[in-house]
């Protein structure tokens, strides 16, 4: 069921290192997200693969994660993401029905990912310059990316308390993510 599956995609900053994403199995996520809506069809996104031991370590160097958890220090080195699909676009262009785009393709991707047994994190905090010198793609900037591994931590909802919608580590170190109810949403 789509819901559940939905449920069951979080972002995830923990992963099992050990347990690597095939080229194959990424290629499936972005083909996830090339089936998805566009923006008048336009199709203005690209796609690069990242899943090298040695890329990911350049990868992980230039993003920045959890930004509610200020006494967290990022993942330890045996918990990093295993691979990254990065969303570049021409000329480093953008608007708002790419930025749309983006956010469609990015949770198809992480639905997909779902499905295979993996999860992943949106990032849009990150150091352009570096990784796109990594990428040497002629033309595309980096716009958004999305880090991806086999998860080792739990990640669950919980309801937004007092109006404090920051995610949160519990005393057993699991990830708690506040959502308003489906009745503070519905006017």
């Amino acid at each position: 069921m789509i819901y559940e599956l939905i449920k069951k995609t979080r972002s995830y900053r923990r992963f099992d290192a050990s347990v690597k994403i095939s080229e194959k199995e990424l290629r499936e996520m972005i083909e996830s997200a090339r089936c998805s809506g566009s923006a008048a069809n336009r199709q203005r996104v690209r796609f690069a693969i990242v899943n090298d031991k040695e890329k990911c370590n350049v990868m992980f160097e230039n993003i920045a994660l959890a930004g509610y958890l200020k006494d967290w220090n990022g993942p330890l080195e045996n918990e990093r993401p295993t691979a990254y699909i990065i969303m570049m676009t021409k000329g480093g262009e953008m608007d708002t029905s790419l930025a749309i785009d983006m956010g469609i393709y990015a949770q198809s991707i992480l639905l997909t990912a779902t499905e295979q047994g993996y999860g992943g994190c949106m990032i849009r905090s990150f150091k352009k310059e570096k990784i796109d010198a990594l990428l040497s793609k002629e033309g595309y900037e980096t716009a958004f990316v999305i880090m991806l591994g086999k998860p080792a931590e739990t990640v669950y909802l919980t309801e937004v308390k007092d109006g404090d919608i920051k995610y949160f580590r519990d005393e057993n170190d699991n990830h708690a993510v506040p959502k308003y109810s489906l009745d503070e949403l519905i006017l």
